[in-house]
């Protein structure tokens, strides 16, 4: 079987095999509730040059004042497939983490992590390679389903897995009156945790501050290299 910290198996029917094994490693408790560092990571494509880019930027918690950034890249060797997208992100990820000097305690992805049709989504899939604590932080729904919660920020309610019923994350309001994001627990986090630390990380904006300036980050360099490739 293909080791955790290599997740581009031979196949999407591999991948969701090792999904399924994998699922059983996450822990859904939190190892430490001390956090000095909180880092985001985001990915962007250059489809063209079958490219990834990534961005880890490591902030200050509670100031949430940036102390690094870090970038990465690595082929696009897996498909675009709903569900999936760890084996086709996560190696860029992996090799802007191997260039950072200060580790951030927990890391929010724009991701989903446990609220995943197979519980194991690409902050999940980073967190159990890395022995990393971590939080899904996604813009949109993958899977599950819920009410809206009411428009104050802070409010939220549980997304729920349409079968069992099951608790998979929380549906946060970040903003007043703002859309709101789906926070699951990644790896050793509890949910709880997961919600108060990406609520604390929130300040002006939709998105929690850590995964807005990673984007931020992974934006220009994705331009830059576009840049570059131009005649």
């Amino acid at each position: 079987m293909i080791g955790t910290t290599d997740p581009r198996p031979l196949s999407p029917r591999e991948a969701v095999a090792l999904q399924r094994d994998l699922a059983s490693r996450v822990v859904r408790r939190t190892r430490s509730r001390t956090i000095r560092h909180v880092g985001g990571a985001d990915v962007a494509v250059l489809p063209e040059r079958r490219l990834a880019l990534a961005s880890i930027v490591v902030l200050t918690f509670p100031e949430l004042e940036v102390v690094e950034s870090s970038e990465g890249a690595a082929p696009l060797d897996f498909p675009y497939i709903p569900g999936l997208l760890s084996f086709r992100e996560m190696p860029a990820i992996l090799a802007a983490w191997a260039r950072l000097t200060v580790r951030p305690d927990v890391l929010l992805c724009d991701a989903h992590g446990v609220a995943h049709p197979r519980g194991f989504g690409l902050a999940s899939h980073l967190g159990v390679a890395l022995d990393l604590p971590t939080i899904g932080c996604a813009k949109s729904r993958l899977f599950g389903t819920h009410r809206l919660p009411a428009a104050a920020k802070g409010r939220s309610v549980p997304l729920r897995h349409p079968q069992d019923g099951s608790v998979l994350g929380a549906v946060v309001r970040t903003r007043t009156g703002v859309r709101p994001i789906y926070v699951s627990i990644g790896h050793l986090v509890d949910l709880p945790f997961a919600v108060r630390t990406v609520l604390r990380c929130a300040r002006r904006f939709r998105v929690p501050e850590p995964t807005r300036l990673a984007h931020l980050a992974v934006t220009a360099a994705r331009r830059a290299a576009e840049c570059r490739r131009s005649p």
